[in-house]
């Protein structure tokens, strides 16, 4: 293949954050038209590529955030690994990078998830896992993959052994989640769950949510209030059209965050 200089630094660096072959990396490159970000979706997307990762420096990365005295990654283990990826603790990625770790709960990596996805993702070194994460960005803009992190986020943020999630942690949830989604409710639904609710979150309600605000326009022109919502979800409409928010097919400005 005579590639140019630029095709050539492309070839090299998707060869590094993969692991793949250089063949590969030239098939999935000129298949987007030689643009990364769209090469690394055609090559993660084919369930059967499987990056390699060398076992041994896997091993090293998890030594270095292992909890001294548990057989696991914990708090101040993430902490240091959010340093060395250069990214807030905070960064919704992290929630991401947990929906890749099939993690069970939050600030917390088992051995077995952590190795399972360094593995499934080629990850051997921190040059690598900072790439990748940067990467890991585009799966909020998948449909599908939203769906299932944003499902996936109400198992791995509530407390062991509860059913419910706590609301203020439910609350900080959706901020989160609905910033990337840009749902203009969010703020009001928060406001609502604190007057009104103030009790914890069911599984049910968190699920239903994310139906009603991809379906239902915030305007809620295209509201039914015969529909199979959740009774919190009805409760909720009252309560934007009793106070004002909606009026006549209308969003009104001017709300405050929780």
């Amino acid at each position: 293949n005579k590639l140019g200089r630029g095709h050539r630094d492309k070839v090299q660096q998707f060869m590094t954050i993969t692991g793949s072959s250089e063949k590969a990396s030239i098939l999935a490159l000129k298949s987007s038209d030689w643009h990364l970000e769209g090469a690394f979706d055609v090559f993660y997307s084919q369930p059967q590529v499987k990056s390699y990762a060398d076992i041994r420096r896997v091993e090293e990365l998890y030594k270095r955030y292992k909890d001294p005295y548990v057989d696991m990654i914990l708090a101040d283990g993430i902490t240091l690994l959010c340093s060395d990826l250069q990214v807030d603790p905070q960064d919704i990625v992290m929630l991401v990078l947990s929906w890749h770790m099939k993690a069970a709960t939050m600030c917390e990596f088992s051995k077995q998830e952590f190795f399972g996805c360094l593995q499934a993702l080629g990850i051997d070194t921190l040059e690598k896992f900072r790439d990748r994460v940067q990467f890991m960005r585009s799966d909020l803009k998948d449909e599908q993959k939203f769906h299932e992190i944003y499902n996936f986020a109400f198992g791995w943020a509530k407390e062991k052994g509860q059913k419910s999630l706590a609301l203020d942690t439910a609350i900080g949830m959706w901020q989160l989640l609905f910033e990337e989604k840009q749902w203009p409710l969010v703020d009001h639904w928060c406001q609502f769950l604190q007057v009104r609710h103030n009790k914890a979150i069911s599984r049910d309600t968190w699920s239903q949510l994310l139906e009603f605000a991809r379906m239902v326009d915030p305007t809620l022109s295209n509201y039914d209030a015969e529909g199979a919502w959740p009774y919190l979800i009805d409760e909720f409409v009252e309560y934007l059209n009793e106070n004002g928010i909606i009026e006549k097919g209308h969003l009104n400005d001017g709300n405050q965050k929780c």
